[in-house]
C-alpha cells in the first residue's frame, strides 16, 4: 500500500467502467457529466483508513478514468466528486463525502445511519455541512475471480412449460431443520439437496428469488429495529447482498451466488432475479450522499421540472432512476448483461417496470431501455418480467409492454379472487364476486390485454399470491390485515396487499369453516396452475404457510415470513404435486388465441357451457348470481383428448350435465388429495361440491373388433 500511495497514477482507460485489474495493475473508470475533478481514495483492507488520495486526471467525454500500476485485487477504495453544491441546479457535489463506486463488484463495510451520509444538515437542510463520513462509508473492493461453471448449462425451459416459484432466498430455508444450520437462509441453503429436492417433487421449473442485489435498510426502519428484508432498497447493481451468504467453504458471496446457481441448473431449474432500477438507496431530497448523488445527482434522477432541488418520486421511495439518460441506461444493461454472463442467471423480474419505459412525456413500449434489451445479443434470449406498474402519473401500464415480456397480470389476481373468494365471503353480495365473463377472460390468458398488441397467451404471468400481500391461508383466514409489527400502526398493507375483504365468514363452526378454507385453498391453485398464461407460485402457499395476518411484513426477518417446514398441510403440498404434475402432463390450454368457432366437423376449439348444458352466450356471461359455469376445451395444449373442466364457486354443490361422449375425471379439488378416479358418460348428471372444480378428459371408446 505505502508503493500504491507513493505512484504515479497513469491516464488510464474509460472503459470499461468501474475498477478492472488486468494483471499488471487496476484501471478505473467512473461516470459523471457534472463534476469539476474526481479522485481516487485508497484504503487499509478493513476500509477504515484513508491512505492516499489520487486525482483521476484522465477524462473522455464525461468518463474520469486513471490506471494505477500494481494495484491488485483486494484494494479498497471509494470516490469523491468535485463540484457545485447547487440543489436548485439539481446539483449535489461534496468532495467530503466518499462515495462508493456504482460498478463495485464486492462491497465492503455496513452502513450505518450517521449524519456524516448527509451533505446538508439534517437538521437545516439549507446548510451545507462538510463533514468528512470516510471512516464510516461503504467502499468497493477490486476484485479479480474466476469460477469454474463445469458444465453448466441454462435449462432454457420453454414459457409453454414454465411454472415460476417466487421466494425469498432467506425465508425458503432459514427453518428447514433439513438443511444444516450453517447454511440455512442463504444462497448454499436454497443450493443444498433438501431445498432442490422439495422444488423437484413439486414440479416447478423456475425460482423468481426475491432482490438479491446490496440493499440497504431504511434509517426509519433501523431506528425501530426492523430492516427491509425483501431488499427493495437496492445500492449495488453489480453486487451480491452478503447478508445472504453462509460464507461456509470460504467461498466468496460472488462465489456462493454461483455454486447456488449451477445447483439449481443442474436440477433443471431456472433462477430469475427480482431486480430494483427504478430507484436506489439514497432516498428524497433529504437522504444521504452514498454514490449516485454525490457524483452526479442531474444525471442519475429524474428531477422535478421547475424545481430540479426535488425529485420525481414515481417509485414511491423518494427518487426515480433517470433510465433516458445513456449513461443511466448503460448502467442498467451492463448491470443485466453482468448476471446473465458472469452469473449464469435466467432471466429478470423488474420491479415498478413502468419506470424504465417512461419519457418526459409518459410511458412508452418505444422507449430507449425496451430497445436497447431487445436488440441486445445477451439479454434478448433470457426471460424478461414486468411489474407492469409505478405510482407516477399513468402508471398503471397492464397490457401495454412489449412483445416477448412477461406482466403481472393482477386483474387475472382480482378476478380469480372475486370469482372464488369473495363471493364465499360475502354470499349477500354476490355482486362483488364478478362476473363468469370476467373470470372466464382470465382463465384464457386475458385476450383483451395481450391479443390485441400480437402477444401470445404465456405473455399474461398469472397469479393469485405473491410476496406482495396475504399468504393463500392468510387470504382465507383474516378480515382485516394484522400489521402492528410494522410499527405504523397498522396503517400499511393497502393497495395490492389488500384486496379484498375475504375472510370465510357465514358457518361459525370451526370445522365447517376449515374445510371450506381447504376448498378455497384448492380452488385458487388449480385455477392458476390449469390457466392458460404463465403461472406463478408463492413460495409457502403449497404447505399452508401464515404470516399471522401480515400482508405487508417487507420489514419483517423473522419466523412471520420464514417457511415453517415443521408445521406444513401434507395434503395441500400433495395436491400442489398432483395439480403441477396434471398442468406439466395436459397442458389444459395451448398458447393461441381460441377462436370459440366451430370446423368444418362441427367441433369447437374451445366452448362454454352452463351447468345444465346449454351454451353460454348473451346476458348469461354477465349475471353475477350464476356462479357455476363449465369450459370444454376442444384442442388442449397436449392433451390428446378434449378436456372439461367444471366450476362452481357457489355456496351449494351444483349437478352439471356432461356433453356427449365418455368421460374421465382427472382431478376434483374437493378431495384433499384431488384425487378422482371415476367415469361418467355423457348422459350422466355430475354433482360439483361448493367451492371445487372438476377436471375430466374425454375418453376414446373403440368400436369392438367384428367377429
Amino acid at each position: 500500500m505505502d508503493e500504491l500511495s507513493a505512484a504515479t497514477i497513469q491516464a488510464g482507460c474509460p472503459w470499461p467502467l468501474g475498477a478492472c485489474f488486468d494483471g499488471h495493475g487496476t484501471n478505473f473508470a467512473v461516470f459523471s457529466a457534472n463534476a469539476q475533478a474526481v479522485d481516487l481514495c485508497l484504503f487499509d483492507t478493513s476500509g477504515t483508513n484513508e491512505l492516499a488520495r489520487l486525482r483521476l486526471h484522465g477524462r473522455t467525454g464525461d468518463i474520469w478514468h486513471g490506471y494505477l500500476p500494481g494495484a491488485k485485487a483486494g484494494l479498497v477504495y471509494g470516490l469523491r466528486a468535485h463540484g457545485p453544491w447547487r440543489p436548485d441546479w439539481g446539483h449535489r457535489f461534496d468532495a467530503s463525502k466518499l462515495l462508493l463506486d456504482p460498478y463495485a463488484r464486492e462491497i465492503v463495510g455496513e452502513f450505518i445511519w450517521r449524519d456524516g451520509h448527509f451533505a446538508p444538515d439534517r437538521q437545516y437542510p439549507r446548510r451545507l455541512e462538510n463533514h468528512d463520513n470516510a471512516s464510516l462509508a461503504l467502499k468497493a473492493r477490486v476484485v479479480h475471480d474466476k469460477f469454474d461453471w463445469g458444465d453448466d448449462q441454462a435449462p432454457s425451459i420453454p414459457l409453454t412449460s414454465s411454472i415460476i416459484y417466487e421466494c425469498h432466498v432467506k425465508g425458503f430455508s432459514q427453518r428447514n431443520p433439513q438443511v444444516p444450520p450453517d447454511l440455512r437462509g442463504t444462497f448454499a441453503g436454497l443450493a443444498h439437496s433438501a431445498s432442490i429436492n422439495h422444488l423437484k417433487q413439486l414440479g416447478i421449473t423456475a425460482v423468481s428469488l426475491l432482490p438479491v442485489h446490496y440493499s440497504l435498510s431504511e434509517d426509519r426502519l433501523v431506528s425501530m429495529g426492523l430492516s427491509n428484508y425483501w431488499g427493495y432498497n437496492t445500492i449495488g447493481f453489480f453486487c451480491v447482498n452478503p447478508r445472504l451468504c453462509s460464507g461456509v467453504g470460504g467461498l466468496s458471496p460472488r462465489d456462493e451466488f454461483r455454486s447456488m446457481v449451477r445447483a439449481l441448473h443442474a436440477a433443471g431449474l431456472e433462477v430469475i432475479l427480482d431486480v430494483v432500477y427504478n430507484h436506489t438507496a439514497e432516498a428524497g431530497q433529504n437522504g444521504p450522499s452514498i454514490s449516485f448523488r454525490g457524483l452526479d445527482n442531474a444525471t442519475y434522477y429524474r428531477l422535478t421540472p421547475g424545481n430540479p432541488s426535488d425529485y420525481e418520486n414515481h417509485s414511491g421511495c423518494g427518487n426515480t432512476l433517470n433510465v433516458q439518460q445513456p449513461r443511466v441506461l448503460q448502467l442498467v444493461m451492463d448491470s443485466l448483461r453482468y448476471w446473465v454472463s458472469e452469473m449464469h442467471v435466467d432471466g429478470f423480474r423488474f420491479d415498478l417496470a413502468t419506470v424504465l419505459g417512461r419519457t418526459d412525456s409518459g410511458f412508452t413500449p418505444q422507449a430507449a431501455f425496451f430497445a436497447a434489451v431487445a436488440q441486445d445479443p445477451v439479454l434478448c434470449r433470457v426471460k424478461l418480467i414486468a411489474e407492469p406498474w409505478d405510482i407516477g402519473p399513468g402508471g398503471y401500464q397492464v397490457g401495454a409492454f412489449p412483445r416477448g415480456w412477461l406482466e403481472w397480470n393482477d386483474k387475472f389476481r382480482d378476478t380469480v379472487r372475486r370469482f372464488w373468494v369473495q363471493s364465499a365471503a360475502s354470499p349477500r353480495s354476490l355482486y362483488e364476486g364478478g362476473t363468469r365473463g370476467d373470470f372466464a377472460m382470465r382463465l384464457c390468458g386475458s385476450s383483451d390485454l395481450y391479443q390485441g398488441g400480437r402477444r401470445s397467451p404465456v405473455e399474461s404471468l398469472n397469479y393469485v399470491i405473491s410476496h406482495d400481500g396475504f399468504t393463500l391461508r392468510d387470504l382465507l383466514s383474516y378480515n382485516q390485515r394484522n400489521n402492528l409489527a410494522n410499527g405504523e400502526d397498522n396503517r400499511d398493507g393497502t393497495g395490492n396487499n389488500f384486496s379484498f375483504n375475504c375472510g370465510v365468514e357465514g358457518p361459525t363452526d370451526a370445522p365447517t369453516v376449515n374445510r371450506m378454507r381447504a376448498r378455497l385453498q384448492r380452488a385458487l391453485l388449480a385455477t392458476l396452475l390449469l390457466s392458460q398464461g404463465t403461472p406463478m407460485l408463492c413460495a409457502g402457499d403449497e404447505i399452508g404457510h401464515t404470516q399471522d395476518g401480515n400482508n405487508n411484513p417487507y420489514c419483517q426477518d423473522n419466523p412471520i415470513t420464514w417457511m415453517n417446514w415443521e408445521v406444513q398441510d401434507h395434503d395441500l403440498l400433495a395436491f400442489t404435486q398432483y395439480l403441477i404434475a396434471l398442468r406439466h402432463q395436459l397442458r389444459p390450454f395451448s398458447n393461441q388465441w381460441y377462436t370459440g368457432v366451430a370446423d368444418a366437423e362441427g367441433n369447437y376449439d374451445l366452448s362454454w357451457w352452463d351447468a345444465d348444458g346449454t351454451p353460454l352466450q348473451g346476458d348469461a356471461w354477465h349475471q353475477p348470481m350464476l356462479r357455476s359455469l363449465g369450459c370444454l376445451i376442444g384442442k388442449p395444449g397436449s392433451a390428446k383428448s378434449p378436456l372439461l373442466l367444471l366450476f362452481n364457486s357457489g355456496s351449494s354443490p351444483e349437478t352439471f350435465a356432461l356433453p356427449k361422449g365418455q368421460w374421465q375425471a382427472l382431478l376434483d379439488t374437493s378431495h384433499p388429495r384431488g384425487q378422482a378416479v371415476w367415469r361418467a358418460a355423457g348422459s350422466t348428471p355430475v354433482p360439483v361440491v361448493a367451492h371445487s372444480i372438476l377436471l375430466l378428459e374425454q375418453t376414446i371408446v373403440r368400436p369392438s373388433p367384428k367377429s
